[in-house]
């Protein structure tokens, strides 16, 4: 159906088609993306740029979850967003104020607070660990070096309080941009290729009967129609109809249907053509 080869590594990252998939929050079959809380916050989030769905995939675990709405409220109105002090700003603005990668949690050590790099990882990883006897030492030296930089001691203090849970369940920004890649990709090919994504996504459950039927029903959505297994027509796999927006049901998905019955049929069909009637079929395959 389609004669062109897909170079991954050549897909452009602002590709409209893509984005306006995740905007709308069809996303079933997406790599990271398909649960129904994602959904939901795509749609409110309505993503335009790689790097929101670098963050969605790092903030939608337990822990972060909860920052959601804020760095959601802040991609809608940047202008809204605010800092508990004007250093953080060069820190946190890609992410609208919201703490969301190991990496902003060194930066933040080091531009706030006034450690090194290797000091700085040292405390994110102690914090991670819940080292309390660390994390106490450190607390006044964190609160000295931030006044050192203007903040006021509460301001010093709230700002300590609030990197604990973060540095305790962050990612880092490389792991979320190779999750995020990998579901942009799947995204990008769902949008420009559904029936094809579709086919390949059914033949990758075939065993799983409860996400066929979810997988099915997104096709109807899709406006994809998903044809009854028919043995002059049907593969092993689910195919697409060439240039007819229609998949062939997969002969080895039917339960009870194992691959090597399906490969004798296709063998006996690709020899002697197709099947007449049931009588035919029966002893073409039964004598194969």
């Amino acid at each position: 159906v389609y004669d062109n080869v897909i170079d991954l590594g050549a897909i452009p990252l602002d590709d409209e088609k893509t984005f306006q998939l995740l905007q709308a929050g069809d996303t079933t079959g997406v790599f990271q993306l398909e649960s129904a809380g994602m959904k939901r916050y795509l749609k409110e989030l309505r993503p335009t740029q790689f790097e929101d769905i670098i963050a969605m995939v790092a903030l939608y675990r337990p822990g972060p979850m909860s920052e959601i709405p804020r760095f959601i409220a802040g991609k809608n109105n940047p202008d809204a967003v605010q800092y508990l002090h004007q250093s953080l700003e060069p820190i946190l603005s890609d992410t609208y104020g919201v703490m969301v990668y190991q990496e902003q949690i060194i930066k933040l050590l080091q531009m706030v607070a006034g450690y090194t790099p290797g000091e700085a990882d040292l405390v994110r990883k102690a914090i991670g660990k819940k080292k309390r006897d660390i994390m106490a030492a450190e607390e006044p030296k964190f609160i000295e070096g931030c006044e050192k930089q203007g903040l006021t001691e509460p301001q010093a203090k709230k700002l300590w309080a609030q990197i604990q849970p973060f540095a305790d369940y962050s990612f880092n920004k490389a792991h979320a941009a190779c999750y995020g890649m990998i579901a942009y990709w799947t995204a990008y090919l769902k949008a420009h290729y559904p029936d094809a994504f579709m086919a390949a996504l059914m033949t990758s459950d075939a065993d799983d009967i409860d996400r066929l039927a979810i997988e099915i029903s997104e096709c109807r959505h899709a406006g994809i129609t998903v044809l009854a297994p028919d043995v002059n027509q049907s593969f092993v796999e689910f195919a697409v109809v060439p240039h007819e927006n229609k998949i062939r049901f997969g002969m080895a998905a039917v339960k009870g249907v194992g691959t090597s019955a399906v490969e004798e049929i296709l063998r006996t069909r690709d020899e002697d053509g197709l099947f007449q009637s049931i009588s035919d079929f029966a002893r073409r395959v039964s004598t194969g």
